[in-house]
This record gives C-alpha cells, sequence and structure tokens, in this order.
C-alpha cells in the first residue's frame, strides 16, 4: 500500500507538471506525454496493488482499447477533433458510472454497504450517465447527427427541474436504505440519462466549445467520485485535476463570450434569430478574386490572418502557412489572430495552425492581438464570423453584444473568405461584409488560399 501512495504521488506530480505544458502550444505535445506516463504509472501501481487478479483479461482490455484509440488517433481529421473530445468525454463518464454501478451491485445487501459508499456511488452514477448521454448528443449535433440549432419545446426548464427534484429524492431514499432502493437506483440511472440529453439538446452548436469544457469538467467530477467508492488516492487526484481544469477553461471560454455560464445552458442563442431568416437585414457586399487581392497584399506591411471554423472545414491550415510565407518573403510582417472561442473547441486553431508548423510566436490571443488591428494594412478573414462581428459591440439587441471580438473592421482593408454569405452559428448576419474596407472571396478556403499563393509568386 505505501508503495501504491507513492506511485499515486509521482503520478499527481506528472499529471499537474502536463497540465501546466498544456497551456502552451509550443510545449502541448510534450505535457501530454508526461500526463500519459502519469496515467501509466498510477494504472500499474493501481493493478499490482491487488491479488487474484486475472492478468489475461487485463492484457486483452489494454489491447484492444489500444487498437481503437489509435484507430481514432490515425483516422480522425481535424475537423472531427471536438466530435472527438466529445466522445472521449461521454466513454469518460460513462465508465465512472458503470464501476460505481458495478461496486452498487456488489455491496447490496452486505454490512459494506455504508451511508458514504453508497451516496458517493449515487453522486458518481448520476454525473456519469448525465455526462455520457449529454456529450452523445454535443457529438450528434457537431457531426450533424442532430440539429446544431438549439431545440426547445414549452415546460422544458421545468421539466428539466422535476428530473432534478426526482433524483434528488430518490438518491435520499436509495442511500438511507428501504426495501425499493434497487428499483431507486435504477430510476436514477434513467433519469440521469434522459437529464444530460434535455440539458444539452437546447444549447446552439455556437456555445459548443463552452459545452465540451463543462462536460469535460463533468467526466473529472464522476472519475473523482468513483475514486471516493474505491477508496483509490490515484482516482480521486486525477478527476479532481480534470474537474477542476475543465471549469476553470469553461470560466475562460465563458469570459471569451462574455456571457455567463447559466446563459449558455438555458440561452438557447441562435433560435430566435435562425428562426427568422426572412427578417435579416440585407446588406450589400463587394466581391473579390484572388488576382485583385494578391494586388491588395502586395501593397501592404502588416498583414493579420484570422483563422475561423471555415479554415478548419477546408483543411486549409496548410495552405494559409504557405501564403502567409510567400508574403513573408516579399518582406511583410504577418500575424495570425486567436479568438478563445473560434472553431469548435477549446483551443481549435492553435491545434490545426500547429499541426501546419505555424511558429508559435505568431499565433497572438485576443488581448495581445486588438491592438495590432489600428495599424494593419489587411486583415484576412478565414471563415470567421460570429468572432468578427462589430455588432458584437454597439447592437444591443444582438445575442452576441458584449462579447469581445477581433477589431479586424479597424484595419485598412479586410478581406473575408466564406463559402456563402450563410450567417455563423449565432444565426444573424455580419455587418462587417457591408463595410466599405471590406472586400468577400467566395469560395472554398484551401482552394482560394492555393489560387492565391500562385497569384503573389506571379507578381
Amino acid at each position: 500500500m505505501e508503495f501504491t501512495n507513492i506511485a499515486y504521488v509521482l503520478a499527481a506530480i506528472l499529471f499537474i507538471f502536463g497540465i501546466k505544458k498544456l497551456s502552451s502550444p509550443k510545449t502541448a505535445r510534450s505535457g501530454n506525454a508526461i500526463a500519459s506516463i502519469g496515467m501509466l504509472i498510477a494504472i500499474v501501481a493501481t493493478v499490482s496493488s491487488f491479488g487474484m487478479l486475472n492478468y489475461k483479461l487485463i492484457v486483452i482490455g489494454m489491447i484492444i482499447g489500444t487498437i481503437i484509440g489509435a484507430t481514432f488517433a490515425i483516422r480522425v481529421e481535424m475537423t472531427q477533433m471536438p466530435q472527438m473530445v466529445a466522445i472521449f468525454n461521454g466513454f469518460g463518464g460513462g465508465a465512472s458510472a458503470l464501476v460505481a454501478a458495478a461496486e452498487y451491485f456488489s455491496k447490496y445487501g452486505t454490512a459494506d454497504q455504508t451511508t458514504f459508499l453508497t451516496g458517493t456511488i449515487i453522486l458518481s452514477v448520476f454525473v456519469g450517465t448525465l455526462t455520457f448521454t449529454g456529450s452523445f448528443i454535443a457529438f450528434g449535433k457537431l457531426q450533424g447527427f442532430v440539429s446544431g440549432k438549439p431545440i426547445v419545446f414549452g415546460g422544458q426548464q421545468i421539466l428539466n427541474l422535476l428530473l432534478v427534484i426526482a433524483m434528488l429524492l430518490m438518491g435520499i431514499f436509495t442511500t438511507l436504505g428501504g426495501d425499493q432502493d434497487m428499483n431507486m437506483f435504477y430510476g436514477i440511472l434513467v433519469l440521469a440519462a434522459i437529464l444530460g440529453i434535455t440539458l444539452t439538446i437546447p444549447i446552439g452548436g455556437a456555445d459548443m466549445p463552452v459545452v465540451i469544457s463543462l462536460l469535460n469538467s463533468y467526466s473529472g467530477v464522476a472519475a473523482a467520485a468513483t475514486g471516493f467508492v474505491l477508496m483509490n488516492n490515484g482516482l480521486i487526484i486525477a478527476g479532481a485535476l480534470v474537474g477542476a481544469s475543465g471549469l476553470i477553461l469553461t470560466k475562460i471560454m465563458c469570459k471569451g463570450m462574455n456571457r455567463s455560464l447559466a446563459n449558455v445552458i438555458f440561452g438557447a442563442v441562435g433560435l430566435q434569430q435562425s428562426s427568422a431568416d426572412g427578417e435579416i437585414k440585407q446588406i450589400s457586399v463587394k466581391s473579390s478574386t484572388t488576382e485583385e487581392a494578391a494586388m491588395i497584399l502586395d501593397a501592404a506591411d502588416k498583414i493579420i490572418i484570422v483563422p475561423g471554423y471555415g479554415l478548419a472545414v477546408a483543411q486549409a491550415q496548410h495552405a494559409v502557412r504557405e501564403v502567409a510565407e510567400q508574403l513573408e518573403s516579399m518582406g511583410k510582417k504577418v500575424l495570425y489572430a486567436i479568438h478563445p472561442v473560434a472553431g469548435r473547441m477549446p483551443g481549435h486553431m492553435n491545434v490545426l495552425l500547429a499541426e501546419a508548423n505555424v511558429p508559435y510566436e505568431l499565433l497572438k490571443d485576443l488581448d495581445q492581438i486588438n491592438p495590432e488591428f489600428e495599424d494593419c494594412d489587411v486583415a484576412i478573414i478565414l471563415g470567421a464570423n460570429d468572432v468578427v462581428n462589430p455588432a458584437a459591440r454597439h447592437d444591443k439587441s444582438s445575442p452576441i453584444y458584449g462579447m469581445p471580438i477581433l477589431d479586424v473592421d479597424k484595419s485598412r482593408t479586410v478581406i473575408v473568405n466564406k463559402r456563402t454569405m450563410k450567417p455563423g452559428f449565432s444565426g444573424i448576419q455580419n455587418e462587417l461584409f457591408g463595410f466599405d474596407n471590406t472586400v468577400m472571396l467566395f469560395g472554398d478556403a484551401k482552394e482560394m488560399l492555393t489560387t492565391l499563393h500562385k497569384d503573389l509568386k506571379e507578381l
């Protein structure tokens, strides 16, 4: 036992050190490796502390998990990374719920079924099951299986409140004991699964980064609760770290949208606007060509590139790096503006650009880059929408009012690449597209950048 606890302390140190290194794109890869080593140490310590285990089954399970994980890692495209993160969150919550449920069944009706044990089992099952179903709804919204728009119905919040009250009462009854507590336990499982669905379906696609972060935190809480069920210090530490870091990241994401967590969960942003397409104000835009854009860039000295989800969908990260390198070879200063909620998960744009070997020092966050736009000659918007919409600064009726945005409109010229004029996930039209200093380049981001690169080389 002493050896096991020492191993858990070592694993915890590696977890903390790994999370610290994840805060920077430059050290994120090594941080992930360090945290993985910590998890391996914790697993080995846990397995070695038990006797009479079937190591053949453990090895088979590890092999199966390795094959599935490697397949996901190799085959999943970067644009599908948010969906994969959502699935992993769900599996984490589901695993915690299954382990806690197994412990409940094995201890049911015995002297070991203490009030503390039952209470922690109920908490783990509740949070884990909710995380499982909620994560798969989030996956469905991101993948397109479920509508990305908020799905609401009359009395939805009242239903959620009733579900929570019912689970609290059933949890108390199960914890304190009773003739029907096994049926109550099954009821908690079912209601938690339903609540995970009803809590997630009214959240719009624009809020998915926050939802993914929050569900990640939930999976950590479920794991920590399961750690108390099993009295496993390593699992308690790991779960607490995941839960705390997920909550911190959720707070950062909410701050990036200038909205409260309650507004994200219950606000259903995108519903009213998306249902009133006919009332969307039409704006006059100026369409341009890559040849004209190349000439504009040739006359510029300072250029800021703003990546968005359109860049991810087109898998254009390598193409944008080539364009940036061409501009730098022409003596231009090129920077990248990264909004905290650009894309469909926290750090989505950073991951994409890191994959294309874009220098980390060129990636500037919101506070760093906004002062740079005032003396910027050209801002290139690649698939971003709501995060560059000036309405957030002045239109109090807008659902994104007060949201910190990238001040691209202060640049001398704004070049916007979009596939269509379709609004972003908030459901509102971007008034930036009609500004006098804005020109539009319609089409796939990768194809546009490839053509632009050729035009720049021919100048």
